[in-house]
């Protein structure tokens, strides 16, 4: 470019330099498209990666106390019982201990709260 008085008067770019101003912008456009990707692939697998995880872990936990309180409270049953359940009612104590086991399953699952990966504004 030239001065004249402040004035800038434009000089053509030789065809080599737009050139290259074109591949630039190639070059920009692509490497911003990966990061795009990136960004809207790999952040939300992970994030789901996560979700999974401790999905997976408290539903092994949830399990393992449900058990135990089932068994705890089928032997109460029996405790409980005596000897007056023994015999043609011994099925009353497993029946006590599957309502328990309903009632347990339906307060947990009335606690579950999200529903999709999506967080929530």
């Amino acid at each position: 470019m030239r001065f004249c008085d402040g004035i800038h008067i434009g000089v053509s770019k030789p065809e080599s330099s737009r050139h290259m101003g074109s591949v630039d912008r190639v070059v920009d456009l692509v490497d911003s498209v990966k990061k795009y990707a990136r960004q809207e692939t790999l952040g939300p697998l992970k994030g789901a990666g996560r979700w999974l995880a401790f999905g997976a872990i408290g539903a092994l936990l949830l399990g393992t106390a449900l058990l135990l309180a089932v068994v705890g409270v089928l032997r109460l049953s029996q405790d409980l019982g005596g000897n007056a359940l023994d015999g043609s009612w011994s099925f009353v104590h497993y029946v006590v201990a599957v309502v328990f086991n309903l009632v347990l399953v339906y307060i947990a699952m009335s606690r579950i709260g999200q529903t999709s990966l999506e967080k929530e504004k």
